[in-house]
């Protein structure tokens, strides 16, 4: 398609509803805090869900515009005003609850489909569950308050540690909740606990060398989109240092950590694909309930366990959904 097309295509969509367009291509804007190098997998789940729902399929008859912010959340309402000011039909906001919010903030009558981590009645996206009124819905998780938890399965990979170390994002809207729930977990089975923050590169080497000084025995990366992004800089400083290590994603895990305790976004990925395809057909979101996934996965990583020295109990091995021999 001529380039001159394809831009008046992208700044003709019309917003929601989709009745009077006749045969004009929808073009879909996919908002993420993530990155796309690292999130290839996640957006082809909602590639499929696109399809499995409605047989959409991107440079066929549909568009999609990509917007991504690095981990950088000072991005996203710009991101967001940039979509809602090409008229796209309708907004796929993940990557975190504050994807969704800029969105939200950005328009009231463009369809936006979310993916967040946080009570979406509380952030302030829906009326309800049921009946989420206005121009939002999509898809919840637990993953947020999942930290004490982790805590708990940290403990068992790595018994007797005498300081474990948090990282937590402060920039990541539920982070405050977090570090509270991780002290308050701590705190109940006298577990030692130190919390680092960062929400840069350069605030992420400087956890690294804080918990060097302070001499942490084992590991926990709080679920953060940020942290998602550098993956592969914190799965290898556990490495270097030889610690047990636990993280929200099977990614970290594939990537080399130990021990991850999460779900499957490629899940929640393709739901949001759905959804913006029924969107497209002509649902409404005011009516479109919000999903709610709430199935966990424990993935361990065999190989690094060993390469560290790590033992894994019987235990933890009976309760994995997944092995990485």
């Amino acid at each position: 398609m001529r380039r001159r097309a394809f831009m008046a295509l992208l700044g003709g969509a019309a917003a929601w509803p989709l009745g009077a367009r006749g045969q004009q291509t929808p073009v879909i804007g996919f908002m993420s805090a993530r990155a796309p190098d690292e999130s290839r997998h996640l957006v082809e789940a909602f590639r499929r869900g696109l399809k499995d729902e409605a047989a959409y399929v991107e440079g066929e008859n549909v568009a999609i515009e990509f917007r991504w912010a690095l981990g950088d959340y000072s991005r996203m309402p710009a991101l967001a005003a940039d979509l809602v000011s090409r008229k796209v039909s309708v907004i796929a906001a993940v990557g975190g609850e504050v994807s969704g919010q800029a969105a939200k903030q950005a328009t009231a009558s463009i369809p936006i489909v979310f993916a967040t981590g946080s009570d979406p009645v509380g952030l302030g996206l829906v009326a309800s569950f049921n009946r989420p009124g206005g121009n939002a819905t999509g898809i919840t998780t637990s993953t947020n308050v999942m930290e004490p938890k982790r805590l708990g399965l940290l403990r068992e990979l790595a018994p007797g540690v005498a300081l474990v170390g948090a990282l937590v994002n402060p920039n990541f809207p539920p982070a405050a909740q977090q570090a509270r729930d991780l002290e308050d977990a701590a705190r109940a089975i006298g577990q030692r606990l130190v919390i680092a923050r960062a929400s840069t590169d350069e605030e992420l080497e400087a956890a690294f060398a804080f918990f060097l000084r302070e001499g942490i025995g084992s590991l926990l990366v709080a679920g953060d989109p940020y942290f998602d992004t550098r993956r592969d800089r914190i799965v290898g400083f556990a490495a270097r240092q030889r610690l047990a290590a636990i993280y929200q994603l099977r990614e970290f895990v594939v990537a080399g950590g130990v021990l991850s305790y999460g779900l499957s976004f490629t899940d929640v990925y393709r739901q949001v694909g759905v959804y913006a395809a029924k969107i497209l057909k002509g649902a409404d979101p005011a009516t479109l309930p919000v999903q709610q996934i709430t199935k966990f996965e424990l993935v361990i990583n065999m190989k690094t366990a060993h390469a560290l020295g790590i033992a894994i109990s019987d235990n933890l091995l009976s309760l994995a959904d997944e092995v990485i021999e």
